[in-house]
């Protein structure tokens, strides 16, 4: 028999006694071994029954023979494939666990050439990283020589793939597990502009990945089909999604502190002026503001040096607090918040001084027993639910407190984030690399930073250029339809709502009060107005905003049907209200509108109203033929009521349609308005009937039927 012959038989007798006697079966091989001790069947079968038995010091043995004398055996590779990829693996399965310990029980060296030859033996890259990543890992001293060609193969295999988002597999792999360890090797001397490449490239995934958009069972599905994962049963929810990465390997926990430990440790190695190390973005921020003033007078490295320190520190500080502050303003915007019952926010006008700012001569003995029944009874009281934050410039932002949680840390997001803003557009140089970075992460397209700009830009009072940001972010937006009426701000359409209602707001404080109507009616006709009781109004207490500011303050309102309705009637109403009350003008439509218009919040609206009584008092005659279908307040018909009698004046009123042609039509007969009056005073009776129907149903109403005749009497 040839010694292959021989071999192969000791071999299949060992194989048949390993069920009954393993013992019988290891002595075989043992003898087998020692006859032909460069047989590599035989001393693979050895290592079989080992592993199989799982006996792992023994196990250990006979792999470390076999991948010295033996490497390039395909059969040994698909062995050393398995034990490796449980080492890639956080599995705590027994077998993974016994793999483990056999590759323990190597040789140090020898664990480093077989992760470097397997390494050798993957096509795909992303699977040749990680094991060479694994290498780095266990091997610290291996970084100098393959940390570098590691992060610039991931970096390459991106481009390669002409990915649209920097958050995917290859980028996650670099920033997360290979950066940290260049970074950190006191060996490694890299140039700064590997490191500030390096840096830049871990801010974009970071500030990428917390900013994601939710997403989508489909999409997770798709992501994990190219990482060639199967993913049934998928439940609903918000999930998130690395492309190439299952679902745990998608999540990476405090995005925003890691991006810190980064940024400390590169600094120090950059020689930043005053840098620990460790520090929180605040500190980050306060640390350039105190460099900035002196960039004047440097010149050289040392200018480059602060620059890019304060372009890195003021860029990650501005991103960080604006999302920060988006997050809170519009939540549904980014994964991992719940978007149903997170209250979204927009920034507009304060208009809550729409109804104080016209004095009423009260000394004036016109109407004198209701200005003291309206006033009776309605002192004020500032309201302990209303607070500001004094942003500087003499603006205010004000929020309901009560409905905002953490509306302080909201509005000091919102501070430091134009902070660090002006400090980016303090100086020509820090602009420029500024503007570089935002091209290389094609900020232009982030939803969330454009709503951030907008924001800013009308805090600023630059409301032309707040209008072209606001077209710009339709462009973001995804495609609605207008004309759906619902029930509330849905997800859905709630993005194009604050566009258009901050464009009216920014219409308005432009003085362009028809373009600001135009707007808010189209917010209105997607409202619907909130079922309630009536509220008794002679029993509700002033609901006071507080002393008034000077400067036009701005106010954080919750996008809501219940807090949008209001805000649009107070931006109509003051809209009419300046053509209304101009001296030496008449305009009985615009005075009626208003009318209409202060039956909210009553009795807020109480001077101006009788201002306006005052103005009909004046001419004797007022013409509204809206006033019976859209005026319901009871004080205010009481007053109408009172003008009609000789004690309030016998002023001629026209409320009735085609009154005033029927008045006309009969001139030359004798008592041809008694009919008239009979008209005015059943219709006056049924009016006092509707005085308990739903005041903001009433007014959407009006808002709607009378669209066209509102934009058409505004210049």
């Amino acid at each position: 028999m040839s010694a292959q012959g021989d071999c192969e038989f000791l071999v299949k007798r060992a194989r048949e006694l390993v069920p009954a006697d393993p013992w019988a079966a290891k002595a075989w091989l043992i003898t087998a071994r020692t006859l032909y001790p460069t047989d590599f069947n035989i001393q693979y079968e050895m290592y079989i029954i080992e592993r199989n038995a799982e006996r792992t010091a023994s196990a250990g043995r006979l792999l470390y023979d076999i991948f010295i004398n033996f490497p390039d055996q395909p059969v040994v590779w698909r062995e050393i494939t398995v034990i490796t990829a449980a080492l890639r693996n956080d599995s705590q399965d027994k077998h993974a666990l016994f793999l483990k310990g056999v590759f323990e029980t190597l040789p140090g060296p020898v664990q480093c050439q077989m992760l470097l030859k397997a390494t050798e033996q993957c096509f795909n890259t992303l699977e040749k990283a990680e094991m060479l990543l694994l290498l780095l890992k266990r091997f610290p001293e291996s970084v100098v020589q393959h940390g570098v060609s590691l992060g610039e193969s991931l970096l390459e295999a991106e481009l390669a793939e002409d990915l649209d988002t920097p958050v995917n597999c290859f980028r996650k792999l670099f920033v997360c597990d290979v950066l940290p360890l260049i970074v950190n090797n006191v060996e490694m001397r890299l140039p700064a502009s590997l490191l500030y490449k390096y840096m830049h490239k871990a801010a974009e995934f970071y500030i990428g990945y917390v900013t994601q958009s939710p997403c989508t069972d489909a999409q997770l599905q798709a992501s994990q089909e190219v990482a060639g994962l199967k993913s049934p049963g998928l439940g609903r929810g918000q999930r998130y999604v690395i492309d190439g990465l299952s679902e745990k390997s998608s999540v990476v926990a405090e995005p925003w502190e890691r991006l810190l430990e980064i940024v400390g440790v590169v600094g120090t190695r950059c020689e930043w002026q005053g840098e620990k190390g460790s520090r929180t973005y605040t500190e980050l921020l306060q640390r350039v503001k105190e460099v900035c003033p002196y960039l004047p007078s440097l010149e050289g490295d040392t200018l480059c040096r602060c620059c890019s320190q304060i372009v890195t520190c003021s860029t990650l500080v501005l991103f960080r607090c604006s999302y920060l502050y988006v997050s809170a303003v519009q939540p549904s915007l980014f994964q991992g918040h719940n978007s149903l019952g997170s209250t979204p926010w927009v920034l507009l006008e304060d208009l809550s001084g729409v109804f104080n700012d016209v004095e009423v001569e009260r000394s004036s003995g016109k109407h004198a027993h209701k200005k003291r029944k309206l006033a009776d009874g309605r002192e004020k009281t500032s309201s302990d639910d209303e607070d500001a934050l004094g942003m500087g410039r003499g603006r205010h932002i004000l929020v309901n407190k009560t409905e905002m949680t953490g509306w302080t840390e909201t509005l000091e997001h919102f501070r430091t984030a134009r902070e660090s803003w002006d400090l980016l557009h303090s100086h020509d140089t820090l602009e420029s690399e500024f503007s570089k970075i935002c091209m290389a992460w094609k900020t232009e397209n982030w939803l969330w930073f454009r709503i951030f700009l907008t924001d800013m830009i009308i805090y600023q009072g630059q409301y032309r250029t707040a209008l072209s940001s606001l077209v710009q972010m339709s462009s973001l937006l995804p495609q609605q339809s207008h004309s759906r009426v619902t029930e509330s701000l849905t997800a859905a359409n709630l993005e194009t709502h604050r566009a258009v209602i901050q464009q009216a707001s920014c219409h308005y404080a432009l003085g362009e009060h028809r373009l600001a109507c135009e707007k808010v009616l189209e917010v209105v006709s997607g409202l619907v107005p909130q079922n309630h009781e009536p509220v008794k109004f002679s029993e509700e207490p002033n609901r006071g905003r507080g002393k008034s500011r000077k400067g036009n303050d701005l106010r954080l309102v919750p996008c809501t049907s219940r807090d949008v309705l209001p805000f649009c009637l107070q931006l109509i109403l003051a809209c009419f209200k300046l053509r209304a009350f101009a001296d030496g003008s008449r305009d009985d439509l615009a005075l009626g509108h208003v009318i209409v218009l202060l039956q909210h919040d009553w009795p807020l609206g109480e001077a101006l109203f009788l201002k306006a009584v005052d103005k009909i008092c004046d001419h004797g005659s007022f013409q509204y033929e809206n006033f019976f279908n859209y005026v319901t307040n009871i004080d205010m018909l009481e007053e109408f009521a009172y003008l009609r009698t000789t004690e309030g004046g016998r002023v001629q009123l026209e409320l009735l349609p085609n009154q005033g042609m029927l008045i006309k039509h009969h001139t030359v007969t004798r008592g041809i308005t008694k009919g008239v009056k009979e008209d005015f005073r059943l219709a006056m009776e049924r009016q006092v009937s509707r005085c308990g129907e739903n005041l903001l149903s009433v007014l959407h109403r009006f808002c709607i039927n009378e669209k066209i005749i509102l934009i058409q009497s505004l210049p």
